[in-house]
């Protein structure tokens, strides 16, 4: 685990206490949740989306492991532990899968310990560094993944905080270049062609409050990570829709969140 001595500011919100918050949990403080409200009256199904992402982010892991076999999983921007982590997730249903997460918020920092527990057949790691450092995340990542096998890259409501598009794709080709064929990437991604009025206020009330920028992307604009991969079935859709089991909730609604998974040749 590297620890590059990040200072908790607890007066400034931060997106992955907000999303704590909006998912029920306990681990934020109060100006996250002053925060999460105002988010709320604007665009009441950014909770909505928040749980979609959440269910889209177990959905997905599921399938990666039960049916193409996925063993190993680099997830960028995992935010703070919940229910259903990306690591216990996979080792229900595969114990020996290697989990590397990724987050640069320093209360995701202290939760380290909890995202470490996994099955002792497998492997948990938590690396503390930005998103956009691919190449600092891969290197560390070296040590408990085996890049000359699949791996599966989860960008989950990560790439909405590089708000310059050209950036976030030079993340995602970088990140996708170091995995061989047969690996995969899933991304959820708030979408700014749902409800464009309300996440364009959204996004204004939330820019201004933090000094970490976030915007939302179109359909098109979230298929363009997919560049040269190979699509899987549904494509990318509102997180919901995304191959929904009896458990999903919010099933036949679209939420503006939009979730795909693809597959590089």
């Amino acid at each position: 685990m590297s620890d590059n001595s990040p200072q908790l500011d607890t007066g400034v919100p931060h997106s992955a206490r907000v999303w704590n918050y909006w998912l029920g949990g306990k681990d934020n403080y109060a100006v996250d949740r002053e925060v999460g409200e105002q988010l709320r009256a604007i665009l009441p199904d950014g909770i909505v989306s928040a749980r979609a992402d959440r269910e889209f982010l177990a959905r997905s892991v599921r399938f990666l492991v039960a049916e193409q076999g996925i063993r190993q999983f680099l997830d960028v921007g995992t935010g703070l532990p919940t229910a259903n982590n990306t690591h216990e997730v996979a080792q229900r249903v595969a114990p020996e899968c290697r989990i590397v997460y990724v987050d640069n918020d320093p209360l995701v920092l202290v939760h380290a310990r909890a995202l470490l527990v996994g099955a002792p057949e497998g492997a948990t790691d938590y690396i503390h560094e930005d998103a956009r450092n691919p190449e600092a995340i891969l290197h560390a990542a070296e040590a408990t993944l085996d890049f000359d096998r699949p791996v599966a890259i989860i960008l989950s409501s990560i790439l909405n905080y590089i708000v310059d598009d050209d950036e976030a794709q030079q993340v995602v080709d970088t990140l996708l270049a170091a995995v061989p064929s047969g690996s995969y990437l899933a991304v959820g991604h708030p979408a700014s062609d749902v409800d464009p009025e309300g996440m364009a206020e959204l996004l204004r009330v939330w820019n201004q409050a933090n000094p970490n920028p976030m915007t939302a992307r179109s359909r098109s604009e979230v298929a363009r990570f997919f560049t040269g991969l190979e699509m899987v079935e549904p494509g990318v859709v509102s997180a919901p829709a995304w191959r929904p089991d009896a458990e999903t909730l919010y099933v036949g609604r679209e939420v503006p969140h939009l979730v795909a998974v693809g597959r590089k040749p």
